[in-house]
């Protein structure tokens, strides 16, 4: 009796996946590999008081840039939406969710870290797959160069599966394609999926900056210069074109 009341997984449409997309570099990235793997991909983002919230515009810039730029990409990109994760910015105290000077802990973790946001989406995103019958998620964390998030790890990303797959009586796939990838080779996965094309439109349509800085322009994109992303994204640019054989630009 116990056999015949176990349901069977809702999640198994092998052929989509749901894209955890914020509009940045990373997410991007990994948007377009599962644009290059799978015939229908979905996105999903999430709106939780953040202060950078112009990643949100971003989202649709990139998005409509990948429908022009990539006609057989704009073919399969499905349905997108932003849920609302805003007990995050209740909740949380963080230089992401606040008014707050960007500084580090004892361990080297700077207070952009919000508690509990990856692990959310996660869930959201789990559930939205749920209802739609998608089995594959996406998502451009990584722990190879970051801002040591622990949320972004490999560790954690592989006990969430198990457990969303336990709590869920599902069988979903949680992919991270950028996990072991620094910037520089982020760049680069993205010249190898869309060519300059898809650089350009990552550089110029994507954000990082967590102070939400889009009047400053520097060679690797818009942003501050200054706060961890845009450090972290200026050094994986600089490796990038060195990588390349290319000169600096000024």
């Amino acid at each position: 009796m116990a056999e015949a009341r176990r349901r069977a997984p809702a999640s198994t449409d092998d052929e989509h996946a749901l894209v955890l997309f914020s509009g940045g570099q990373d997410s991007t990235a990994a948007l377009a590999w599962a644009l290059e793997r799978f015939a229908g991909v979905e996105t999903v983002g999430f709106a939780y008081g953040q202060r950078h919230d112009v990643e949100l515009e971003a989202r649709r810039a990139v998005l409509a840039g990948l429908r022009e730029a990539c006609p057989a990409w704009g073919q399969r990109l499905g349905a997108d939406q932003v849920l609302d994760a805003g007990v995050l910015g209740e909740i949380s105290d963080t230089a992401l969710t606040r008014e707050a000077a960007i500084a580090y802990d004892a361990q080297g973790l700077p207070n952009t870290f919000v508690p509990g946001r990856n692990l959310l989406f996660f869930t959201l995103a789990a559930a939205l797959a749920h209802r739609r019958g998608i089995r594959h998620l996406v998502a451009g964390v990584c722990e190879t160069d970051s801002s040591g998030y622990p949320d972004c790890r490999d560790d954690t990303v592989k006990a969430l599966q198990v457990a969303l797959n336990l709590g869920m009586a599902e069988r979903l796939a949680l992919h991270t394609p950028l996990m072991w990838r620094n910037k520089a080779q982020t760049w680069l996965l993205l010249e190898s999926l869309g060519g300059d094309t898809l650089v350009e439109l990552a550089r110029e349509r994507t954000h990082t900056c967590y102070r939400g800085d889009r009047q400053h322009r520097h060679p690797w994109g818009y942003g501050c210069g200054a706060c961890p992303a845009c450090e972290l994204r200026a050094e994986g640019w600089r490796r990038y074109q060195a990588m390349r054989g290319r000169a600096p630009e000024a």
